[in-house]
């Protein structure tokens, strides 16, 4: 059995591939200095770059972490992720409150998806 390791570095790779499993590494957004709203939304946007790199989809995510700054950004981070869901594909997940590498994120995700 194979492991495919995508943009590898010293510390971690962002992909990993291993029997039609994908695992992503942590996800951060695109600008820290954007609420949590446009936080979420490029973060996610990354994630669809990623899992389209790796020959998967958002319809095949099995489960998602999802490391949330403050529980007060909870219900404004779900109004993104629940429009980028597609319906019926939901995967598991959970969201946990988290101290963040830098100051100014406020949201980061892990994702494990299927291959297509």
């Amino acid at each position: 059995m194979t492991i495919e390791r995508m943009e590898t570095k010293a510390r971690m790779s962002r992909i990993v591939k291993h029997n039609g499993v994908i695992y992503l590494c942590g996800q951060v957004c695109a600008d820290a200095t954007q609420g949590i709203t446009e936080q979420t939304q490029t973060m996610l946007d990354k994630v669809d770059v990623l899992l389209a790199q790796a020959g998967s989809s958002r319809e095949h995510i099995l489960s998602a972490t999802i490391y949330i700054k403050t529980m007060q950004d909870f219900a404004a981070m779900n109004d993104v992720w629940d429009n980028w869901v597609p319906q019926g594909f939901a995967p598991a997940r959970a969201c946990v409150m988290a101290s963040m590498a830098r100051e100014t994120l406020l949201v980061e995700i892990s994702i494990v998806a299927a291959q297509k």
